[in-house]
């Protein structure tokens, strides 16, 4: 430890925020400098990052904005530091994560340690079946309007160290390069993709809603994953009328709730259902809505229920198929098997939460492009349905090879 730095930041704590960045991979930024290119002098590199830090004089390079597709059309801004840009966000990361997951909401559950999307979905199908109205909202553009002087006022109340104080205020004013080489500047929001992003934008929707619905409206329950929040109500009145004061709360903060996406839903089945005219909403790739099913005493009825949403269905569909089946004709089956399963596996345990039976029907595509693929590999298979046949039959003697064909 050098004394005569302006700040004290621990070197193992630089080498501890380097794993984390090496476990979790990722993208070169706009140094075009790769996690192995970062490596190859790694004793130095990180050395540099530390006395930059330690000195003051560390500033963030631009982040590189990249335009990816959504399911729904158009297109999400992804920003994306460089390596050691990602590592210096870890080091704040790691210091200031404590204190503020003291002051989190528990019904807070994107982004937080030792809480996942599934504890998120339990609790919403649970509070679903107690109360008949939800209110579904949307924030239109949120990582991109995050106002950063409400942002650092919350900040400033959580974070004592000045050095934390001062990198944080450079990340979130650090200019975006395009794809094109132009260079734009930010005076709002938060780049997605950003290691810090998401801590900060947890902080600032802890004060913009999760504390301020507590104080205001303290019977209403919540489930808010990152910006995507839905409110358990016991009547069509009181979701009106909390929908309303939103609105305005969310205004007065520099957000907007999506007009059209933004929806009162009724959230039981049964005869009454047909007299509203909104009965399903969608929450982290499950639609909720009511469902024809058996429950565990035996009985059918209609219940309001979750399962894997249409639009993730057609997701999984659409990768699926952009699989590189024709190359694969080249190797033998064990050769591409293991990238396969772990896709589909991953798929299982994600979206088999509620009603597997939803996502085995997904997944049959998966066997309907195996079977095509068996009947381009295997000339003596004399049609599809011929194929088809064969992959059965292999799913009989193997049922644990991939994980939608188990029980």
């Amino acid at each position: 430890m050098n004394s005569t730095k302006p700040f004290t930041i621990p070197k193992g704590l630089v080498y501890q925020a380097y794993k984390r960045v090496r476990a979790n991979k990722g993208s070169a930024g706009v140094d075009r400098q790769s996690l192995e290119d970062f490596d190859a002098d790694l004793s130095n590199n990180l050395y540099k990052l530390w006395n930059r830090l330690s000195s003051g004089s560390y500033h963030p390079p631009p982040v590189l904005r990249v335009d990816i597709e959504k399911a729904t059309g158009g297109t999400r801004p992804l920003g994306i530091p460089t390596v050691a840009d990602r590592i210096a966000q870890t080091v704040v990361k790691l210091q200031i994560e404590p204190e503020l997951e003291r002051h989190f909401h528990p019904d807070s559950y994107g982004y937080r340690p030792g809480k996942s999307a599934h504890d998120a979905l339990r609790q919403v199908q649970a509070r679903c079946w107690k109360s008949a109205w939800v209110l579904d909202m949307d924030i239109q553009g949120f990582f991109d309007n995050i106002d950063h002087g409400l942002l650092m006022k919350a900040v400033d109340r959580h974070v004592t160290q000045d050095w934390q104080k001062m990198y944080i205020r450079r990340w979130l004013s650090a200019p975006v390069q395009l794809a094109n080489g132009a260079i734009e500047s930010r005076d709002r929001g938060t780049p997605q993709g950003g290691v810090i992003s998401p801590l900060l934008a947890n902080l600032f929707l802890h004060y913009v809603f999760d504390r301020w619905i507590e104080k205001r409206w303290g019977g209403i329950q919540f489930e808010r994953y990152a910006d995507d929040i839905v409110c358990h109500c016991s009547s069509e009145r009181e979701a009106k009328a909390l929908k309303v004061v939103l609105e305005e709360r969310f205004r007065a903060c520099g957000l907007m709730l999506h007009p059209e996406k933004t929806k009162i839903v009724y959230c039981k089945g049964g005869q009454h259902r047909q007299d509203y005219p909104v009965f399903a909403f969608d929450f982290l790739g499950f639609t909720f809505r009511p469902r024809w099913m058996r429950n565990r005493q035996g009985r059918r009825g209609v219940y309001f229920m979750g399962a894997i949403s249409q639009r993730a269905a057609k997701e999984i569909r659409t990768k699926i198929t952009e699989w590189p089946w024709k190359r694969w004709r080249q190797r033998e089956f064990g050769q591409f098997v293991r990238f396969c399963q772990s896709r589909i596996r991953g798929w299982m345990q994600y979206y088999g939460l509620f009603g597997r039976r939803y996502i085995r029907n997904v997944l049959f595509h998966f066997d309907l492009r195996l079977s095509r693929w068996a009947k381009g590999k295997y000339k003596k298979l004399r049609g599809l349905i011929q194929a088809a046949r064969r992959v059965n039959a292999l799913r009989w003697r193997h049922p644990r090879l991939f994980a939608h064909w188990v029980g």
